[in-house]
């Protein structure tokens, strides 16, 4: 039987393991082999971005609530970057945002000296076909909307054209080593620092190689500056920047403010990782039972089982429950119960969560059931503000593509090629189809439903061309002859019993397929 030197010392004193017993612990109580205090830690470190030392740092909460309010836009683009990568509301906000429209443009030539010449005409149409086509072989429909993306996520775009005789494609420029501090002509001036081929490309050779594939440009100021000839804009200002041909370089951002567009989501979207990872460790904290075992005393209170023996006592009970999940032991000398750690509280954790959740979206100001759609209420509104919030966005990529065919415009007061990129969207596109559809019964455009439906200019006009004229197809496939299909000019229609109708129309219908009435009008008239 155990015995102690004092009475303190045995209160003080509690088996918790087979090993060895130990002190007895009111803040780090042992339960099997874990402490509770791990089963209900929080981490909140979910995310880390690249210090200037080449590790990780943890991004905490009033970390970007600091970039919000000091408008630090560096910090608030990598912190945005950093969310697109890693959560998945946050990604599939931006390319929602991004690829909300299609980017289905129309060509038209505006004529305002009207000329009745077959040769005018056919240049007319001729330089049309060449300026479609030039914006075919751009690409803008795909690169517009990963443009797009790039502004909503890093907060604007910075690029510069590259121009072939059949095609224009931008290169992008590194944001960070971009600027653009005043506008010309309506339209941003860029500034670009040259050390970025210093910073980005350590090795000399290898830095050589890429400057020679960028326009001349950067390779005449690059040499410039490491020449000390590179001229500065104003005095004061730091060496390398330098500024851009403005008919090249290209800037997009939203209402001319270059943080990201969802920088304000990322606080509610921690909350809510913290709130998800809270839950996760509630829902751990219900499966979890303790097996509390009671080691017997007698009336003087003292144990009737030795050390060893209750250690032994312990060890067993700890090997029989090893592979149970969320059972615990624990060895005292209070009474045996199972203790249920489920939380019973009348409010449920979902409903908590679908709070915090509902957070993010309204801080994005997006609805929360383009994602999750439990409801359509007010839904077609708030596309309709999704659509509003990049209207000026679209209106800067129908100016570049203007710019574009600029050269197509050698006679503007003759004849002006307009580019118009159409308000199709992913959820509109249909409904707007049918109604250019509608409208071209009227005499409008017989190509806008076509091009509203994704197809281009040159696809509609050429595969109609082509299926017509070349492979004639209408008289390869002929329709069934009925009253839809024959004009009224046919002197002669099958009838539905295989005889022919003189008079055209609808075909006369067998006697037992007429109706009462109609007997006795032709009866009458007979």
């Amino acid at each position: 039987m155990a015995s102690y030197r004092n009475k303190a010392d045995r209160d003080f004193r509690i088996v918790t393991s087979a090993q060895k017993p130990q002190s007895l612990s009111f803040n780090k109580i042992m339960v099997g082999n874990k402490k509770l205090a791990n089963d209900v830690t929080i981490d909140t470190d979910h995310f880390a971005v690249a210090n200037s030392y080449g590790g990780r740092r943890a991004v905490k909460k009033e970390d970007v609530e600091k970039a919000l309010q000091t408008s630090n836009i560096t910090n608030l683009r990598s912190y945005s970057n950093l969310f697109f990568n890693s959560n998945g509301i946050y990604s599939r906000l931006c390319r929602y945002m991004a690829y909300l429209y299609k980017y289905d443009w129309y060509v038209t030539p505006l004529i305002y000296a009207e000329n009745d010449n077959d040769k005018a005409k056919e240049k007319i149409k001729k330089n049309w076909y060449k300026a479609i086509s030039y914006l075919d072989s751009s690409q803008l429909k795909k690169n517009f909307g990963e443009i797009a993306l790039k502004v909503i996520k890093d907060g604007c775009y910075y690029g510069y054209r590259l121009d072939s005789q059949t095609a224009t494609f931008l290169q992008d420029l590194p944001t960070s080593y971009c600027r653009s501090r005043y506008e010309l002509n309506g339209r941003f001036a860029v500034e670009f620092n040259i050390k970025y081929f210093d910073d980005a490309f350590s090795d000399i050779e290898y830095r050589t190689r890429v400057l020679k594939m960028w326009p001349k440009e950067f390779q005449k100021a690059y040499l410039a500056f490491k020449n000390g000839n590179l001229v500065t804009d104003f005095n004061g200002d730091s060496a390398g920047w330098f500024l851009l041909d403005t008919t090249k370089a290209v800037k997009f951002n939203l209402s001319n403010n270059d943080a990201p567009l969802f920088a304000t989501v990322i606080p509610k979207l921690i909350d809510l990782s913290d709130a998800q990872d809270l839950d996760k460790k509630k829902m751990l904290q219900q499966i979890l039972k303790i097996i509390i075992q009671t080691m017997p005393i007698d009336k003087n209170g003292d144990l009737i089982f030795d050390i060893q023996e209750a250690q032994q006592l312990h060890a067993n009970a700890v090997n029989m429950l090893s592979d149970a999940i969320g059972v615990d032991v624990l060895t005292t000398f209070a009474d045996v119960k199972v203790a249920d750690m489920a939380d019973h509280s009348a409010v449920s954790s979902v409903d908590q969560l679908e709070k915090i959740e509902r957070t993010v979206f309204n801080e994005a100001g997006t609805g929360q059931n383009l994602f999750n759609a439990e409801g359509n209420l007010a839904l077609e509104k708030s596309i309709l503000n999704d659509e509003a919030t990049l209207n000026n966005l679209i209106l800067q990529f129908e100016d570049f593509a203007q710019r574009l065919i600029s050269t197509f415009n050698k006679s503007p007061n003759r004849v002006f090629y307009k580019v118009q990129i159409l308000p199709t969207t992913v959820y509109n596109y249909k409904d707007l189809a049918a109604k250019y559809k509608e409208l071209a019964t009227l005499g409008y455009s017989k190509v806008l439903p076509l091009v509203a439906l994704g197809q281009s200019q040159s696809m509609v006009i050429m595969s109609s061309y082509f299926e017509n004229n070349v492979l004639k197809l209408n008289d390869v496939f002929v329709p069934l002859q009925s009253s839809n299909t024959l004009s009224a000019d046919n002197s002669k229609e099958v009838t539905s019993a295989g005889e022919t109708n003189p008079q055209g129309g609808r075909p006369s219908l067998a006697d037992d397929e007429k109706s009462d009435k109609t007997i006795q009008n032709e009866e009458s008239e007979g």
